[in-house]
Parts: structure tokens; sequence; C-alpha cells
């Protein structure tokens, strides 16, 4: 069956188009993405602008077409933290449904973690023992962890990528403003951390995310192009040697590192400071890159509610 799913993300609409039957690693077929940056485009009041709106009806409309092109028998549409928090979601998604025919669903910020987690746990197997995965959007940071396929704690912070260069880097912050951002950074991610430690330790621990990506490759981890099997480390030790070059160097130059695309070299130093902050609250010196994460979750959950999919 070839299924189309639809991330309105709080960076990116992305849509993935993948061949895939119970029982087996969905296949991608075709991907079709275009920058939103919905997360940094909200006016004064959170409200998405008319200008996002535009472009998200554009975007979403193309999507459509290009799901019909590639014969998907069905295309999951959902949205996420952006839209999720704007004050005029509702005014969003009809604007979306009436010019597009697609009715976006809003995901909380509690199903993208447990998703995600379901993808992570897919892709390492039941030998990850007790796993934790960490997820950094645009808009949120997902966490979660469990023993088994849904996780026993999950849950989603405000504290995205493109949110905090927004909030907290529009101009270069200084020493003063940057130890205090580490600081508060650390006591909302610790806030609920023994959710997730109350049942022990994770046996393993895992990143999903272009940003996550972007910081291993810049810390030395293999290219894109050597393809999804390649393990993936980002240690924590690398991370803090980078640390200072990346707070300190002007976006347009960090586009130049490895594994860093132009339109999210500003994100790169506020996820850096977002993942140092989620490896020390958990005593983790490493995360390994997992390729899968919440779209693949999503289309993982609609194969488990189709049984007569499973002999192909």
């Amino acid at each position: 069956m070839r299924l189309g799913v639809l991330d309105i993300g709080s960076n990116t609409g992305h849509l993935l188009v993948v061949d895939a039957h119970g029982g087996a690693a969905p296949l991608p077929a075709s991907s079709y993405k275009e920058p939103l940056r919905l997360a940094e485009h909200l006016d004064d009041a959170g409200a998405v602008g008319p200008a996002g709106v535009d472009a998200l009806v554009e975007f979403t409309a193309q999507a459509v077409r290009v799901a019909e092109d590639r014969g998907c028998a069905e295309t999951l549409a959902f949205a996420t933290s952006a839209v999720r928090e704007s004050v005029n979601a509702e005014e969003v998604l009809r604007t979306v449904q009436e010019r597009t025919g697609v009715l976006l669903e809003v995901l909380s910020g509690a199903d993208e973690a447990r998703l995600t987690f379901l993808a992570v746990r897919r892709w390492f197997g039941w030998s990850a023992g007790r796993l934790a995965v960490f997820d950094i959007g645009g808009g949120s940071l997902e966490i979660a962890g469990g023993a088994d396929e849904a996780p026993d704690a999950a849950w989603s912070l405000p504290l995205g990528a493109a949110r905090l260069a927004r909030t907290h880097f529009g101009a270069a912050p200084d020493a003063g403003a940057l130890r205090a951002l580490r600081r508060d950074l650390r006591a909302d991610i610790a806030r609920n951390a023994g959710d997730l430690l109350r049942s022990g330790r994770p046996d393993r621990a895992a990143a999903t995310s272009k940003t996550f990506r972007s910081l291993a490759r810049i810390c030395g981890a293999a290219p894109a192009g050597d393809g999804p099997l390649v393990p993936r480390t980002l240690r924590l030790d690398d991370l803090r040697e980078r640390m200072g070059e990346l707070v300190r160097t002007a976006p347009a130059d960090l586009a130049g590192l490895p594994g860093v695309s132009p339109s999210r070299a500003h994100q790169i130093a506020p996820g850096a400071l977002v993942a140092e902050a989620c490896m020390d609250v958990f005593d983790l010196p490493e995360l390994e890159i997992c390729p899968w994460a919440l779209r693949e979750g999503v289309i993982l959950e609609r194969l488990d509610l189709m049984p007569h999919l499973a002999a192909g």
C-alpha cells in the first residue's frame, strides 16, 4: 500500500510517500518539502499571520497534487507545535480545509513524543532495553522513555530550536544571557525528568530530528549520503568542544559547516544548547541518532490498525 504522510512542522512542510505493509519497514518512495518556518512567523499575539497561512495553503495544495501523482491510496495529514499553539489555530485549520480539502489533525505534544518513541523503538528493537528518546523540533522538544512500545513517560516542552532562535537569538546573546538561558533550559527539562527515570536509567538513549542529525554531523558523524544504516552518535564531550564556536559564529558562517542547511543555520546554536541540556540533565554521555522519527511513527501506528495489510 502506498501512503502519504503530510507533516506540517514548525520549520518545514514535508510530504513523505512510502510503500508500506504490516511487518515490514516503510520504504520511502518520494519526498516533497518546503521551508514554512511557522514558529518564527507568529505575530506578537501568537497568531499565524496571513503570509504564513497563504504559504501553508499553497504547500498543502501542492502536496496533495504530489500525493495523487505518486499514487497514494491514503494521505495522513497532521500539524505540530506551531499550529497547535497558535491563538488562531481553528481559523488556520478551517482555511486550509476550505482551500485544499485537507483536514489537518493537530497532534498534542504528548502524542508527538509517543509516536516518535514508537518509531525509535521499532528501529532499534527490543535489544535496546529501556529506551529514552529526545526530539528537538522547531517549536518544541519531545522526551519519552520506557521499556515497551508505548512509553512510560512522554511529554513536550516549548524548547524548539526555531522558537529559541526567535526569542533569544535575534541578536547575539552576551555571556550573561547565555548562562541564564542554559540555567533555564536545565530547570525546564529537569522538572519532569523523574517521570522518565523513576523506573530506572535508560539502557539506550536516542535522538531524532534534523537538529540532532546536524549536530552529530558537525561533531564528526557520517554524512547523510552514507545511508541510514550507518551508526551515528552525538557525544557530549564533542558537543561541548564545539559549543563555544557554535554560539559565537554568525549563522551565515555556520551554514558552511557539514550537515547545516542555510535555512536552519540560525537554529544550530539554540538547538545545541537544548541538546547539551538534555544530556546533562539525564547524565547521558552520548545519544544515538535514529533516522526514524514522528512521520514513521504515524505510519507504523496506522499500519498497526490495518491488520489486513499484514500479508502485503
